[in-house]
């Protein structure tokens, strides 16, 4: 599978206007083109960004799903209100699972409003070369299952040229990305792994994602 993380730096205000358009109109148009929108999430402490996961089977039918639904009658319909609420979208990782897919969740209907108690959080880190997941596979997962941490996703990035050029994608980065659930916001723990710093090129970002109402990760 490839993935996009996509991170919106929203107008001030415009989040939930955003969110509550995508929940209703632009899940399943997406996913009829044969692409999955894996998580949406409002993040912690950044009220104007709205970041979401979609998932798609190779690069090919990124492009085939992309120019789908780019091109079909409810994106046309409704991009002028979507692209309103937004003043950048281009902050956007492609990436690869390493080891198992994610788990996703039942997604319930449209109008659900009851949102999800659990928090993710994203870990991004900045490395060198290959490697890196098999030195975080041998040396974090066990200091994080010491802490009762599992990382539930895995992901590194995807160097394919993109098929989908309209959509620009980040270029020029090489990350580890890793999910971590928690139930609740106040089982969060945040565990620091000092033997992976020698391999990081910049500052890891961390970001706290709470499930909005229809996200299949939840």
């Amino acid at each position: 599978m490839i993935y996009e993380l996509r991170r919106y730096q929203m107008r001030p205000g415009r989040r939930d206007v955003l969110i509550e358009l995508f929940e209703r109109e632009f899940i399943e148009t997406q996913e009829a083109t044969g692409m999955r929108v894996a998580g949406s999430f409002r993040e912690d402490g950044e009220p104007d960004t709205f970041p979401w996961l979609r998932a798609f089977p190779d690069m090919e039918s990124r492009r085939a799903a992309l120019t789908a639904f780019y091109g079909g009658p409810v994106w046309l319909a409704n991009r002028d209100a979507a692209n309103a609420t937004m003043i950048d979208s281009d902050d956007v990782l492609l990436l690869r699972p390493v080891g198992p897919e994610p788990s996703f969740g039942e997604r319930p209907p449209v109008g659900t409003k009851d949102l999800p108690s659990s928090l993710y959080v994203a870990t991004i880190h900045h490395v060198a070369g290959d490697g890196f997941a098999a030195l975080f596979a041998r040396e974090a997962v066990p200091a994080l299952a010491e802490a009762g941490v599992r990382p539930v996703a895995c992901l590194e990035s995807e160097h394919a040229e993109n098929t989908f050029p309209r959509l620009p994608v980040r270029t020029g980065v090489n990350v580890f990305v890793w999910f971590a659930r928690f139930e609740t916001p106040e089982e969060e723990r945040e565990v620091e792994l000092p033997m992976l710093k020698p391999y990081l090129t910049a500052p890891t970002e961390r970001l706290r994602l709470r499930p909005t109402a229809r996200s299949s990760l939840r």
